[in-house]
């Protein structure tokens, strides 16, 4: 039997909009988004996601997120990617095609509404058809600092849509107490 290999989708954390000259492209992560990040991070060392392999835009809230997260156990090949940057769900899909065969784990961190997309592109029909649980809150909404968990039986350069099966679906609101809005 062919080795599952293991997809981690996480959209970055919450950014700020405090400085209107910053591009979007240099917006940092605010205060609520340093927070989820930093739980995000705690619940994926808790669960032992460690990936092998990073892609991450080049944007500097999907930097900053990713600061939050290292170091992963046993290290982690980053490439730090322009074409990930708000890429339509088509291109991250070309993304991960690229990744080494050998990669046993692959984290992607990237922006709305091609993260979004390519979740449900990877669930297919399953997340149409869903009548509750992750599947359902994946369908209804991927919240800044979100994480999505699929395993995948193909390899990376044959994923395809509907090619993932949804381990789990995990929002900062899962791991942070309930706070008021930054």
């Amino acid at each position: 039997m062919a080795q599952m290999r293991q997809l981690l989708l996480l959209r970055h954390a919450k950014s700020s909009w405090d400085d209107p000259g910053l591009s979007d492209h240099a917006r940092p992560l605010n205060a609520r988004g340093r927070r989820a990040a930093a739980a995000m991070a705690q619940a994926m060392r808790d669960l032992g996601l460690a990936p092998d392999v990073v892609l991450v835009s080049s944007a500097r809230r999907t930097l900053q997120t990713l600061e939050a997260l290292t170091p992963f156990e046993g290290g982690a090949l980053v490439e730090p990617m322009d074409a990930l940057y708000l890429a339509p769900w088509q291109q991250l899909l070309d993304a991960i095609r690229t990744a080494p065969p050998t990669a046993r784990s692959l984290l992607l961190i990237g922006h709305n509404p091609g993260l979004h997309e390519l979740a449900l592109a990877l669930a297919g029909a399953a997340a149409a058809g869903s009548p509750g649980g992750d599947l359902k809150r994946l369908a209804e909404g991927y919240p800044t600092g979100a994480l999505a968990e699929f395993t995948i039986a193909a390899g990376w350069d044959r994923l395809e849509p509907g090619g993932g099966r949804l381990v789990r679906f995990l929002a900062p609101r899962d791991l942070l107490p309930a706070e008021l809005p930054a």
